[in-house]
């Protein structure tokens, strides 16, 4: 089962007749998983794409999009995951970059001589297929491209082999108890490396994937969950934001779900009690890279002493904090994070420059800065080139944020640095909430060092941020010095 499709296969001689995924009411059984990814599979073959072969798969978010995964795996291609609500330059950039031989959509969109169209006519001509054909058993062969950068510029992102993607699933079983016998509601875009990798491990322990894709109203999505029962699910912080907002002082909002993860970006200590005891009480945040994978979790019964961390190591991965000279660090000093392990790529895909910024002895370099306590608890500081030099001193924003978002009246917060003729660089706050300059210039004083304090204070009503949650600091510094 070199494979990862292979284990379909597995799952339809074990369990034939169980839901491998629910949409829309109808039910695929893991027998009719099974055939259809290798009908699918064959099909992609016969339109002339081969073993090797990058495709890149740019379809909705839906039942479809995951047998596609699965097909072009089983085929022994590479996934190039392409979001269908990017505009046709940035497909067109991404397809370019990584040498895409076919592009898979059902948009009406894409260059007509590279588009393979996911229409009636593919799946007729696919359900003529004899499901019995062969396909490679190689666990060295990369199966997913998985995107680093944004659309625009010079696109990079590793490439995972089957072994190295089985290595993180078999994380996921461990460290996040994935089970067979779980309901995954899939309720973020596959396009997203967490909600694609989730909903692939779910078919691959042989659980059941619920789909409930966004976009969606937050009442929806608590009723889709008690509808279906489903037990575990991925969701990113502007969802559990509005949904804290509905939250009930007498019940759960998700009775039946047994867990919740959350990833893309850390939410501050005030939520997450807030989502362990309104939402669900088994919350995980999941801290990790594309490149890498899963590096720590934070799990509910962490004590509040590590209220303030991404958790402990998981399972499968080391991670050392290491100095400008690549050599360990002790416990309580920042510096760089590097992790390894078997679900860690080997180097980005096709781009030398790209592993030799982030890849040394071994190693991968998030560019994260960070440190561990005693305990064994993992810190953040912040990103390496994020950290502020303020006349020969190191500022790590991570550390002047968690200070303003531990005021009552601060809902989010975001430091950037701004370069400064007198001082090398400036520290500009930017927050949303009730508070005002003045007072938070008073609150941040009382608590660190003066030469940590903002220059100024920026309120606005919302930060930049992602669609996963993560805020985007290079929009708020290309105003940052008109604050000064």
């Amino acid at each position: 089962m070199a494979n990862l499709a292979s284990l379909l296969d597995h799952q339809a001689i074990r369990k034939p007749e169980h839901p491998a995924i629910i949409e829309n009411g109808e039910s695929v059984s893991y027998h009719d998983l099974a055939v259809r990814v290798r009908q699918w599979a064959g099909a992609l073959e016969n339109a002339g794409l081969k073993a090797g072969d990058v495709i890149a798969v740019g379809l909705t978010d839906s039942a479809d999009h995951i047998v596609m995964n699965w097909a072009v795996a089983r085929m022994g291609s590479v996934i190039l995951p392409v979001d269908h609500r990017w505009t046709d330059a940035e497909k067109a950039n991404v397809i370019k970059g990584f040498g895409a031989k076919a592009l898979i959509s059902e948009s009406g969109e894409g260059p007509p001589e590279m588009t393979v169209w996911l229409n009636d006519d593919f799946r007729a001509k696919a359900a003529a297929i004899d499901p019995d054909r062969s396909f490679p058993e190689d666990d060295d062969l990369p199966v997913v491209l998985s995107l680093s950068s944004g659309t625009t510029g010079r696109p990079k992102g590793p490439a995972l082999s089957h072994r190295q993607m089985r290595a993180r699933w078999l994380t996921q079983l461990v460290s996040l108890g994935f089970t067979e016998r779980d309901r995954y509601l899939s309720a973020t875009p596959l396009y997203f490396g967490g909600g694609r990798s989730f909903t692939m491990s779910a078919n691959w322990c042989g659980a059941t994937v619920i789909m409930f894709p966004p976009p969606y109203e937050p009442e929806a999505l608590i009723s889709a969950a008690g509808e279906h029962k489903a037990t575990t699910t991925l969701l990113v912080p502007t969802i559990l934001r509005r949904l804290l907002a509905l939250k009930d002082e007498d019940a759960l909002l998700f009775e039946n779900l047994r867990l919740m993860l959350c990833t893309g970006s850390i939410l501050h200590q005030e939520e997450r009690e807030q989502v362990i005891r309104y939402l669900c009480p088994d919350f995980i945040n999941y801290y990790g890279s594309t490149e890498g994978g899963g590096v720590s979790i934070l799990a509910s019964d962490h004590g509040l002493e590590a209220a303030g961390s991404v958790g402990q190591v998981v399972f499968g991965t080391n991670v050392e904090i290491v100095n400008s000279d690549h050599y360990p660090v002790d416990n309580g000093e920042v510096g760089l994070i590097r992790y390894k392990g078997d679900g860690v790529a080997s180097g980005f895909y096709k781009d030398a420059e790209a592993d030799r910024e982030a890849y040394r002895d071994g190693w991968f370099y998030p560019g994260d800065l960070g440190r561990f306590d005693e305990n064994g608890f993992l810190f953040l500081a912040g990103r390496s080139k994020d950290v502020i030099i303020r006349g020969g001193a190191n500022i790590y924003p991570a550390e002047v944020e968690a200070v303003l978002l531990s005021h009552p009246d601060v809902e989010d917060a975001a430091v950037v640095g701004v370069p400064s003729k007198e001082m090398g660089e400036e520290i500009i706050a930017f927050a949303t909430g009730a508070a005002d300059a003045g007072t938070l210039d008073a609150y941040v004083r009382d608590r660190i060092a003066s030469y940590k304090v903002p220059k100024a204070f920026v309120m606005l009503e919302a930060l930049p941020k992602s669609g996963l949650g993560k805020v985007q600091k290079e929009a708020l510094k290309k105003n940052a010095e008109n604050f000064l």
